[in-house]
């Protein structure tokens, strides 16, 4: 599979990720064989790249994570993690009898998530998360959601992270954000590497294009797109579909269905086109997807492979249903 390098980094990446966060029990519990399958697949698709964080399950989707990927070589494969949040340990007796929903995540809670963007608490957060993935450096350190620790993100967690890279710790460092306006912030005034994008770039939210995207490709930056399918509905447009985690409005939903009428008039699902939009764009050097069992890996590595005809785009400007760029579709590198 094609990789890209990050940035002014030595660090490449597949153009297509793991996205580690179901195998944490998003929503629901996963068994430990099928979590260990899904990254056994991802790795015979050609999947070298592997996305985590310690909010993740509690820990949980870097403990799996780091088991599968055990006996893999090394330097094969490119894993990422985020700070923000540090886990402290619960009292005994103050964990729950009964498993439960923690923050979306289907796991005991034997630990509290507590914010932390000071320094010392990014270095701790690395440490806790090499310990949780076996490993002896981190190849992508996120700073995870600093939406409401701007002051602390720039002026304490960013140095911190900085240090790290150059203490060899970390190879990349970055944000990884649901939002733009901060993440062109980190590209402006910062040295990040890159940063992870989710749900702004994508065929229904073409925000990224406004200022983040071209940021980016000024500063020969790299950026990692995550929530391609907006959280449900690009993947299966129907009455009830979310988007962006919410019920999808009418207007938004009417988009996508018409949309899905035109992809598959060309042969290709929607989930496919979806897939391929964000890596048209220069700036971007992947697409982060997540999945929670074999058959939802092969499935986006098969989505990856499906060939997508110049004049499907076309025509999706054309209906007006994809406004993403004035005059037409400049940004795209080919598919």
């Amino acid at each position: 599979m094609q990789r890209n390098r990050l940035g002014r980094s030595a660090v490449e990446i597949t153009r297509l990720s793991f996205g580690a966060a179901a195998i944490g029990n998003l929503f629901t519990a996963v068994d430990p064989a099928q979590a260990a399958a899904a990254v056994d697949a991802a790795w015979d698709e050609g999947i070298r790249y592997f996305d985590t964080a310690p909010h993740y399950g509690l820990g949980l989707s870097e403990r799996r994570l780091g088991e599968a990927l055990r006996s893999r070589p090394r330097d094969a494969y490119v894993v990422s993690t985020k700070v923000g949040r540090v886990l402290d340990r619960v009292p005994a007796g103050e964990v729950p009898a009964a498993d439960g929903l923690s923050e979306g995540f289907a796991v005991r809670a034997t630990h509290r998530r507590r914010w932390d963007f000071s320094a010392d608490g990014v270095r701790r957060s690395i440490e806790d998360s090499l310990e949780r993935l076996g490993l002896d450096r981190i190849d992508i350190a996120y700073l995870h959601d600093p939406d409401g620790h701007e002051e602390a993100a720039f002026r304490e967690a960013y140095p911190a992270l900085e240090k790290l890279r150059a203490e060899g710790v970390v190879g990349a460092i970055g944000a990884g954000m649901n939002q733009t306006a901060m993440l062109t912030r980190f590209l402006r005034d910062t040295d990040v590497d890159t940063v992870l994008c989710a749900g702004r770039y994508t065929l229904l939210d073409h925000s990224a294009l406004t200022a983040l995207l071209p940021e980016a490709a000024a500063r020969g930056r790299s950026v990692v797109v995550g929530g391609v399918f907006n959280s449900g509905l690009l993947a299966d447009p129907r009455p009830g579909a979310t988007y962006d985690y919410a019920a999808a409005p009418i207007a938004v939903l009417d988009r996508a269905l018409r949309m899905k009428a035109v992809v598959e008039g060309y042969g290709v699902p929607l989930r496919a086109a979806a897939l391929h939009y964000p890596l048209a764009h220069p700036a971007v050097a992947g697409v982060l997807v997540g999945t929670r069992s074999p058959d939802e890996v092969r499935d986006a590595a098969a989505l990856l492979r499906t060939t997508i005809p110049d004049a499907l785009w076309d025509e999706l400007r054309a209906a007006g249903l994809l406004n993403d760029e004035p005059g037409g579709d400049g940004h795209r590198k080919g598919n």
